[in-house]
């Protein structure tokens, strides 16, 4: 992380793959790379740009890569702060998992909704 900050503070781009701030683990919440990322911000005063998901530019990308349109594509996740949202900006169905750290009552919190929260990804099999 030090050099992280030394070469941001020496006019590198600030760039990370998501603002995740936790992760699931065996042990339960573990720091992710948004955490990481707001030490950082805290030592240089400097806001990462985030290339990966919500980021609707990442979503397109990949879509665009294999063919796909979002209106034939869903995002399926565990995060409603990255993997709901990033789909529901690139204009795909979503799926909620509860495998994750999200909680049906945790969706209360935000103001959009999946097309469909299940408890595992085993619940989406039928809909391939």
């Amino acid at each position: 992380m030090t050099k992280a900050v030394r070469l941001i503070n020496a006019g590198a781009r600030f760039i990370c793959t998501n603002p995740d701030e936790t992760g699931p683990s065996a042990e339960g919440p573990l720091p992710a790379t948004g955490a990481v990322a707001a030490l950082i911000t805290k030592a240089t005063g400097k806001k990462p740009y985030f290339a990966g998901k919500p980021n609707p530019l990442m979503m397109r990308t990949g879509l665009n890569a294999i063919g796909a349109h979002s209106e034939s594509s869903a995002m399926i996740g565990d995060r409603m702060d990255t993997d709901v949202l990033a789909g529901l900006e690139a204009g795909m169905q979503t799926f909620l998992v509860l495998t994750g750290l999200t909680s049906v009552a945790d969706t209360e919190k935000y103001p959009y909704r999946p097309t469909k929260t299940v408890d595992s990804i085993a619940d989406l099999v039928d809909l391939v």
